[in-house]
């Protein structure tokens, strides 16, 4: 059913992206899909990396330790841009279809009343192609 399944990360917050990262895993092993970790950068100096070239060879590094066996090798994309949070939405549509993705598997925020009037990133990607995609909620802290 899924051939290609991509997943957004930002090796910044790792945390936050457990559950996404578990669930596209499990898809993988389902499905016998190939895994496309995809990270979106600047050229400036970074908590994670230094420099694109450095956070691509984290970004590949992550993607061999936490792939599932699905009988593909995880493959890693790395994205440079000059203001990630402006660009992501539509790096990310060009990575799908660089990719060639059936299936985006990407951690939503936590909601607030802004999403009222700014659709989520997840929104707008399944708005302009044509792969499913699945959020997966972050665990709300508990009360």
């Amino acid at each position: 059913m899924f051939n290609k399944i991509m997943v957004p990360v930002d090796l910044a917050h790792m945390g936050e992206l457990e559950k996404a990262l578990t669930v596209a895993a499990d898809l993988s092993r389902h499905y016998g899909a190939a895994l496309c970790y995809v990270g979106v950068t600047t050229s400036q100096p970074s908590t994670v990396a230094r420099t694109p070239e450095e956070y691509e060879l984290r970004l590949r590094a992550f993607a061999h330790e936490h792939a599932p066996d699905s009988g593909h090798e995880p493959t890693a994309r790395v994205y440079n841009s000059h203001d990630p949070a402006a660009d992501l939405d539509d790096i990310l549509v060009r990575a799908i279809k660089d990719v060639g993705a059936d299936l985006v598997v990407m951690a939503t925020h936590l909601p607030t009343h802004l999403d009222a009037i700014m659709p989520s990133n997840g929104a707008k990607i399944a708005k302009q192609t044509k792969a499913s995609v699945f959020l997966v909620r972050r665990d709300l802290a508990p009360e």
